[in-house]
């Protein structure tokens, strides 16, 4: 599990992913290049437009705006952003809003990008959308006609794919993950903005600023004793300083959301130990996460906790378990 949030890690399928790596397709980007565009064929730029203009319209009834643009490469490019990952722009008055792309349909972003960020709008606003020469020579917000043209058949693939029902399914589990990990985790840490019904979202925030004062726990400490556990750090000091980020994607099994649940959890524990005053407040195995091999197998060891211990805080950390999988095949369709 990687909790750092669906912008970063969404599970891909390989039929999404294929169409970038088609010779033809790769083409027809090169030659819609600025400096080429009047070289490429017709064929090939109907086939493009084609992909681009059924994107927009898909995106238009998800949304209920009038018109897209699909040449912002980033919600930086047009940063007036709507999330609601059920509800409609139009249905709650919006006038205007960007769409991760690599948020909620599925653009690998690890890494630090590709992205895109199509812009939305309703109809009075259409004609101020960014254009290009290719087009019109309104403005332009980004070099290449359509933004991140080569990835842009990766979204419309995967929502071809899930239909209306497979996109409003998908779209509740991560709600339904995210508070069943706040459930677990409520009784052992400060949780902030619930809803009305003490309900969260696709995302919500630890507060362990009163760690600091009790413990001397920063959120980078619990993000760095994390990875001994074998997870990725969390998002800090997002939006609030002092604070955790949790935003589990669809992607994840129960199994893993309680593995992770246990691995905060136990952490927990090991902060305890320090307002306790049993362990020393600057020389604990929180303060020494992470605790990579060179230091695991090292000669020397001078902390005042185990290697066993820096290294297999949980069960689950000991081995691998061939013989489960030997025991216990699954198939797909």
């Amino acid at each position: 599990m990687i909790p750092l949030g669906s912008c970063t890690m969404k599970l891909n399928a390989t039929t999404e992913m294929m169409p970038v790596t088609w010779q033809p397709l790769q083409i027809c980007i090169l030659l819609l290049l600025p400096n080429r565009h009047r070289g490429f064929r017709a064929t090939q730029k109907n086939i493009l437009q084609e992909v681009f203009k059924n994107l927009g319209d898909i995106l238009c009834t998800i949304t209920g705006f009038d018109s897209f643009s699909l040449q912002p490469n980033v919600g930086a490019a047009g940063e007036y952003e709507c999330t609601g990952g059920l509800t409609s722009p139009w249905w709650i008055g919006v006038d205007v809003c960007h769409l991760n792309l690599h948020k909620t349909f599925c653009v690998p972003h690890g890494g630090g990008g590709p992205e895109i960020g199509p812009i939305g709008v309703k109809k009075h606003l259409a004609p101020y959308l960014p254009s290009h020469p290719v087009s019109k020579p309104l403005g332009t917000v980004s070099a290449a006609p359509w933004g991140s043209t080569l990835i842009l058949p990766i979204s419309y693939t995967y929502i071809a794919m899930m239909g209306s029902q497979g996109l409003t399914y998908a779209y509740n589990i991560p709600i339904l993950n995210a508070n069943y990990l706040e459930k677990r985790l409520e009784s052992h840490y400060p949780i902030l903005f619930r809803g009305v019904s003490g309900t969260v979202a696709h995302e919500f925030i630890v507060d362990l600023r009163p760690l600091k004062t009790s413990a001397g726990i920063e959120p980078e400490d619990v993000a760095k004793r994390l990875i001994d556990y074998r997870f990725y750090g969390l998002t800090m000091s997002c939006s609030i300083p002092g604070t955790l980020m949790i935003e589990p994607t669809e992607s994840e099994s129960k199994a893993e959301l309680d593995r992770f649940c246990d691995a905060l959890i136990s952490i927990r524990q090991e902060i305890a130990e320090i307002e306790k005053g049993t362990v020393d407040i600057n020389n604990n195995v929180i303060k020494g996460a992470p605790h990579p091999p060179q230091l695991l197998m090292a000669d020397k060891w001078t902390k005042p906790y185990s290697r066993e211990y820096a290294a297999y805080p949980a069960p689950w950390l000991r081995r691998v378990d061939n013989v489960y999988g030997d025991r216990n095949p699954s198939a797909t369709t």
